[in-house]
C-alpha cells in the first residue's frame, strides 16, 4: 500500500468504511420494518465522505503555508459538516417536529466514522511534517 499515495489511501479507507457500514445500516433498518435508504441515508453516506475526503485534501494542500493553522481548519471543516446538516438533513428530520433514533443515527453513524478516519490521516499528516521539520 507504500504504492498508494497519502490521499489515495484516505480514500480507499472512507469508501471501504463507509460502504460496509453503509450495507450493515441499510440491512439493520430493513430487520427494523424500516426503509433501508430511508431518512436520507445515502445522501448522509455519500456527503461525510465527500466532506472528509476534501477536508483532508484541504488540510493537506496548505500543509507547508498554513502549517500553524492546521488545526483550526481541521475545526473549521467539523463546523462546515455541522453547517450543512443544519442546512440540508435537519429540517428534513425535523418535519414531523421531532427526531427519531432512525434519523439521528442515518447521519451521526457516517459523520463519526467519516470523523474517525478524517482525524487519522489529519493527525498522520502532522506527524509527517514535524518529522520533516523537527524543532
Amino acid at each position: 500500500m507504500n504504492n498508494i499515495s497519502f490521499l489515495g489511501r484516505c480514500l480507499i479507507l472512507l469508501i471501504l468504511v463507509l460502504s460496509i457500514s453503509f450495507g450493515i445500516h441499510a440491512s439493520l433498518r430493513t430487520s427494523y420494518a424500516l426503509s433501508p435508504f430511508g431518512d436520507m441515508l445515502a445522501w448522509s453516506y455519500l456527503t461525510n465522505l465527500v466532506l472528509a475526503f476534501g477536508i483532508v485534501v484541504f488540510i493537506h494542500s496548505l500543509r507547508h503555508k498554513m502549517k500553524t493553522q492546521l488545526g483550526f481548519l481541521f475545526i473549521a471543516g467539523s463546523f462546515l459538516k455541522f453547517l450543512l446538516f443544519f442546512l440540508f438533513f435537519y429540517p428534513s428530520f425535523k418535519k414531523d417536529e421531532m427526531i427519531r433514533q432512525s434519523e439521528f443515527l442515518s447521519f451521526f453513524v457516517p459523520y463519526f466514522l467519516a470523523l474517525i478516519i478524517e482525524t487519522y490521516f489529519t493527525a498522520v499528516l502532522l506527524k509527517n511534517l514535524e518529522k520533516e521539520n523537527p524543532g
